[in-house]
């Protein structure tokens, strides 16, 4: 049986853990060869081996891609390595939750840095390869999908600049799918709420207690439950354009 993602190439960014290497197990179930990038080599290669293992094709990447050459050259290593690219997945992402006045300004530039930036340039350094990926078999479509957030929908107190890069990708999305349209490249944006993952980890150790209390009672999405919403928007058919998915913990009432 044909796997819907055959001969296509799909590249994660932020792959060594969590929706990014959950994303790129599933999309590697689907048929694709996959690329991960992330700056953790060892643990992107862990992820590539249980690719592998379960009769996938994988290959790690690691790149810094908050500047324009580390997106660029992680780019070209994959097409040259895999000869195309049919699905980029920007997942890479920094959520360092606090009071705005209080933050270090370190902070909203990581999440700038990562969130916003990191994105444009993988977007710039890919679009060539997916339009002409789009015009080509065996799908005749191509796919750039946007790792965004609930945050981007709704803004709380203490995730101000959080919400400022997740309500900019969100924008973004939307302009670039105008834009790329008529090339068949499909550009889509899914918005999680709570998920099973790393990234509040990374929130200032004093604030973590807070921010703990406020999910304390809500049952977390998995990483996988992300994974599958990536994977049904990149294995539509030619005809369908699955344009924005948002999926809250079904206990998640913000």
């Amino acid at each position: 049986m044909t796997k819907e993602l055959e001969g296509t190439v799909a590249l994660v960014t932020g792959a060594s853990s969590g929706i990014g290497a959950a994303t790129a197990r599933k999309l590697a179930r689907e048929g694709a060869s996959v690329a991960l990038i992330a700056r953790r080599g060892d643990r992107l290669e862990k992820v590539v081996r249980s690719i592998v293992d379960e009769g996938g094709t994988a290959r790690a990447v690691v790149a810094d891609i908050t500047t324009r050459a580390g997106a660029d050259a992680a780019v070209e290593q994959v097409v040259a390595a895999f000869g195309r690219l049919d699905v980029l997945v920007n997942n890479a992402g920094a959520m360092l939750i606090g009071p705005f006045a209080d933050a270090p300004e370190g902070e909203w530039e990581r999440m700038v840095e990562v969130n916003v930036l990191g994105l444009l340039y993988m977007s710039k350094a890919a679009l060539p390869h997916l339009i002409e990926a789009a015009g080509a078999e065996p799908r005749r479509t191509s796919d750039l999908v946007n790792i965004s957030s609930s945050a981007g929908r709704v803004a709380r107190p203490g995730t101000a600049v959080y919400n400022l890069t997740k309500f900019g990708v969100n924008g973004f999305t939307e302009a670039l799918r105008q834009e790329l349209q008529a090339a068949r490249v499909r550009v889509s944006v899914i918005e999680p709420g709570n998920v099973d993952t790393e990234l509040a980890s990374h929130t200032r150790e004093e604030l973590r207690p807070g921010v703990e209390a406020q999910v304390a009672a809500i049952e977390k999405l998995q990483p996988e439950d992300i994974a599958d919403a990536v994977a049904y928007i990149v294995t539509r058919k030619r005809r369908v354009a699955v344009n924005e998915v948002f999926v809250r913990a079904a206990d998640q009432s913000w």
